[in-house]
Parts: C-alpha cells; sequence; structure tokens
C-alpha cells in the first residue's frame, strides 16, 4: 500500500489513531521510530521553530512545503499537513493543494478562520462565511491529483457561532467533498459525545494542554468514533522543557 492509501484505510476505519505534531523531520523521525502510524506537520510548531514566534499566521505555503519535503525524505508514515487557511482563496488553495502535493503530504487541513488566523483554543477568532469555505473545500478536491489524497476541513466557528452552527458547518463541509472533519475545540464531554452522532464523516479530535477540549483516555475516544486523536504540540512542548532543563544546568 502506498502511504496515502495507509492513510485513508487508517482514517476510515475510525479507531481513534493518534496523531503527534512533528514541527520539524528530527520529530518525525523520532514518531516514526516510535512505531505511530501517522504524523501531523503542525503549523504552530513550524511557526514556533523556525522563528520563534507564536501560532498567528506567520509561516507560508513555502516555508510549509519546505518543512513538509523535508519531513517525507525522512519518513515512510503517512502526513498530514497544517495548510491553515489555504493561504488565500479558492485559487490560492488550488495551488496549495499542488504544491503541498508534490511535497510528499497525504492530507492537508483547511481551516475557516479569517486572516490573520490564531490558534484553534485562543480566544478572539473571526471566521469567514460558510460558501467561501465550501468553494475552498471543492477547490482543494478539484486539485488533487490522486484520490487517497485526502482534504480534512476545520471549522473554528464553535466558539464564534456555538455548537449547533458549527455541526452544520462540518455536514456542509463534508459534502462539499472533505474527507475528514474537525470541529475545534468542543468544549465539554456531552459535546465529544455528540459529534460523531451529528456529522457523518471521519472526525478528528485535537487535543491541548490547558485548551478548552476536555483530555480523556485514548480508549474513550475510540469508543466514540473518532478517528484521529491529536496532540499537535506534545513532542514541542517536551522539547522545549528538556532544552531548558539541560540549558539551566549548564548555565
Amino acid at each position: 500500500m502506498t502511504s496515502g492509501s495507509r492513510l485513508r484505510a487508517l482514517v476510515e476505519a475510525r479507531r481513534g489513531v493518534l496523531l503527534p505534531g512533528a514541527a520539524n523531520a528530527l520529530a518525525a523521525r523520532i514518531i516514526e521510530d516510535l512505531g505511530f502510524e501517522v504524523a501531523y506537520i503542525t503549523g504552530a510548531g513550524v511557526t514556533n521553530t523556525w522563528f520563534g514566534m507564536p501560532d498567528l499566521g506567520f509561516i507560508g505555503l513555502s516555508e510549509v512545503a519546505a518543512h513538509t519535503a523535508a519531513i517525507r525524505d525522512a519518513v515512510e508514515i503517512p502526513l498530514i499537513v497544517d495548510a491553515d487557511t489555504g493561504f488565500g482563496n479558492a485559487l490560492n488553495v488550488r495551488h496549495t493543494v499542488r504544491t503541498l502535493e508534490r511535497a510528499g503530504a497525504n492530507a492537508i487541513q483547511l481551516e475557516d478562520q479569517a486572516m490573520p488566523k490564531r490558534c484553534g483554543h485562543f480566544s478572539g477568532k473571526a471566521i469567514i462565511e460558510a460558501p467561501e469555505m465550501i468553494n475552498k473545500i471543492k477547490a482543494a478536491v478539484d486539485a488533487r491529483h490522486d484520490d487517497n489524497f485526502l482534504i480534512m476541513a476545520r471549522t473554528d466557528s464553535r466558539a464564534v457561532l456555538g455548537f449547533d452552527a458549527a455541526v452544520d458547518r462540518s455536514n456542509a463541509y463534508r459534502e462539499a467533498g472533505a474527507d475528514i472533519i474537525f470541529l475545534e475545540a468542543p468544549e465539554s464531554v456531552d459535546e465529544l459525545r455528540r459529534l460523531p452522532q451529528v456529522i457523518a464523516a471521519p472526525q478528528i479530535v485535537n487535543l491541548v494542554v490547558g485548551g478548552k477540549t476536555p483530555i480523556l483516555p485514548t480508549a474513550e475516544f475510540t469508543e466514540m468514533g473518532f478517528a484521529l486523536i491529536l496532540y499537535a504540540n506534545v513532542a514541542l512542548q517536551g522539547a522545549i522543557a528538556g532544552m531548558t532543563a539541560a540549558l539551566g544546568s549548564l548555565k
């Protein structure tokens, strides 16, 4: 099987696959060596490690593509790439898909935030209108060469419009062709349990230490029916803690 077909099979099985984030090729090598089945190239992590800046939309397509190509050369496991808002309108999304598919991505994540975007668990986000996001998803689907290149549609509307509106958007994005749905930052266990019941698509849950979504045991998310369980910045947080301890000792 190709890495793309392996990823599609993992997603469609909906068995709660752990998805660690990689900010660079070294992290991806460790993720693969430890036996994880897929890695997530995190936009926040790339921004933090390359520029030393917060996740506020500072990186562009060229930086993401360069990291994707380097990581693809380092590992064989499937790669899901955080493509933020697609770096523009539907035409830009088409270019983003072509570029990242060539670089070695097996899936990309597109979100419906307005620029400048913010981390999904931060307050003060703004979102674009649903029809604009739907056009981006359709452009992404049309642009891919490999049918196993997956499109993940993320909505940040839970924080802006409420849970029910976010569900409506998610279903509209699925109808537009998204392979995976990412409803960002549900705020209770009840909302988490409802998601697989009200959205007829494979879904991802994003767990952030100190974030808005309750962190539960992996087995509970698997039982609920989530396809992927994302810990985007655990590796980076651990690296920062390790560097701080080592350098503090040296100082």
